[in-house]
């Protein structure tokens, strides 16, 4: 009688493991993936306002490069404490929707401090005529550092999330991260847009005040509306999609010696081990992440101020550069549509090439002729370099065929950077470790190999440049090598993810 009695949680606990859950709906899929228009809006401003208004709140042009390394250092940091904790998280509410709760909470604080950052520092004694506003820069560096850990706190958990309303099915996982893609470049669309839209402040007229001008009160406006998308997208997600409430995954456990107990590893003791314990699969794959990253980052760091120097031929503070700049700008939106459009191609063309890792080695080549086409672009600028009749110190605009043919590039990285936002995200909730890493501590370590490569770039590329003349070719040139190395790896490589790879999604979910 005990013998069965002892049995019975066994059996039960076998009928169990034999009905996986189900794939959710797509259309529940949809909601959670469009909280990345609302995330990633937000980065469009960052990266096309805020470095503007960092100088006319008296910030040096040389210090202002330092707090750009918030993004990738709270990314090295957050994303991987995020997904360690919601993979474990026991909240009646669900494993990851606490998570992305907090992170827009923590956004709406970083828009005001943003926001208001020359209001906050004119009453803590900030001059309206004297530059720089200590005070304003103080509560700017604030907001800018809770705004840039506030995002990847959303998306690491939001992307978890995806991971698990698919359920394990490759193609699901596929599709989801696609989507994500999608609304990232929807996002990008409208941040850009609102970005360049210069009466935005007519819409909050409150926003104008004595210590906040036409182009603060701007930038204001942005902010509101970035939060209002968020905050309307996040809320319907988590109001209307309830994740399964599963068994956290297990801590990684030692036994001490001596006395025979039982204890879990600091949490940095369980990171270490879930890294020590990847296997080869996931190794390659931060490999080529890491690759890819490399090739990516100059062009993303630098692209506009390529248009404006190499392409238009201005310096720094010339009107000729200034046209570069938007016209960059313009290509940035050429872009984000081409983004858009492949994002929702992904998992069609993933069918028709074979498979995920030979979709995403193929479109490194295409990243590689992308950056290569950026030399014969700026030799052919060079060349037909032409200035005013009567004399002058800037240039001419370039040929209408060289101008479209730099906004052609834009548009064909595109292509390959809808592959970068989703496919190697995909694959890491495909080949995730089960000794010790969930869906969110996997996606965190994927995190590792994209920002440590953008630090790098950030800290390189200058003295990198500055070895061969200047400009920003040598960047682009040696990007360009990455993208094809980083395409050879994954074609010969990346393996295909089998079978096995699928259950052990699945068996993360129990």
């Amino acid at each position: 009688m005990e013998s069965s009695n002892k049995q019975a949680p066994a059996l039960e606990l076998e009928s169990h493991q034999q009905s996986p859950p189900m794939p959710s709906p797509l259309k529940k899929v949809i909601l959670v993936a469009s909280i990345a228009a609302g995330v990633q809006f937000g980065w469009a401003l960052q990266l096309s306002l805020l470095t503007p208004y960092v100088q006319l709140l008296g910030i040096p042009h040389t210090w202002s490069s330092f707090i750009w390394l918030c993004g990738p250092i709270s990314g090295m940091i957050v994303q991987p404490v995020v997904g360690y904790y919601s993979d474990r998280c026991t909240s009646r509410f669900g494993r990851r929707r606490p998570f992305i709760a907090a992170g827009v909470g923590l956004v709406a604080i970083a828009v005001v401090l943003i926001g208001y950052a020359a209001d906050f520092g004119h009453l803590f004694g900030d001059s309206y005529t004297k530059s720089p506003k200590t005070g304003a820069v103080a509560i700017f560096v604030i907001g800018f550092w809770i705004l840039d850990c506030a995002n990847n706190t959303l998306q690491g958990p939001c992307r978890a999330f995806l991971a698990d309303l698919s359920a394990g099915s490759q193609s699901k996982t596929r599709m989801a991260n696609s989507l994500f893609s999608f609304f990232m470049a929807v996002g990008n669309v409208l941040g850009y847009s609102a970005g360049a839209y210069t009466n935005l402040h007519r819409i909050f007229p409150f926003t104008r005040t004595h210590a906040c001008d036409l182009y603060c009160a701007n930038l204001k406006s942005c902010f509101f509306l970035s939060i209002i998308l968020l905050l309307f997208l996040t809320i319907l997600a988590l109001c209307l999609v309830r994740e399964p409430l599963p068994e956290p995954v297990n801590a990684v456990e030692v036994k001490e010696e001596g006395d025979g107990k039982v204890r879990r590893l600091p949490f940095f003791g369980e990171i270490f081990g879930a890294v020590k314990e990847l296997r080869r699969p996931m190794w390659i794959l931060l490999l080529v992440t890491c690759l890819n990253w490399i090739a990516w980052f100059p062009f993303l760091l630098f692209d506009t101020d390529w248009m404006g120097k190499e392409v238009y031929g201005g310096k720094v503070g010339q009107k000729i550069y200034d046209r570069g700049v938007r016209a960059g700008a313009l290509g940035l939106m050429l872009n984000a549509i081409v983004l858009g459009v492949t994002s929702l191609l992904v998992e069609f063309l993933a069918r028709k090439l074979g498979g995920a890792k030979r979709l995403w080695g193929g479109v490194n080549f295409l990243l590689a002729i992308g950056l290569a086409l950026t030399v014969l672009v700026t030799k052919l600028a060079e060349s037909s370099r032409r200035y005013p009749p009567g004399g002058g110190n800037e240039p001419l605009s370039p040929p209408t065929g060289i101008k479209n043919g730099a906004l052609g590039i834009f548009a064909l990285l595109g292509i390959p950077q809808a592959i970068t936002f989703s496919i190697p995200f995909a694959m890491a909730s495909i080949f995730c470790n089960t000794a010790g890493a969930g869906q969110g501590l996997s996606l965190g370590v994927l995190n590792l190999a994209i920002v440590i490569p953008q630090m790098f770039v950030s800290v390189v590329s200058g003295p990198w440049d500055a070895i061969f003349g200047g400009g920003n070719l040598p960047a682009f040139v040696a990007g360009a090598v990455a993208a094809a190395v980083s395409g050879v790896l994954a074609l010969t490589l990346l393996p295909s993810p089998t079978p096995n790879e699928k259950m052990s999604i699945v068996a993360s979910f129990h």
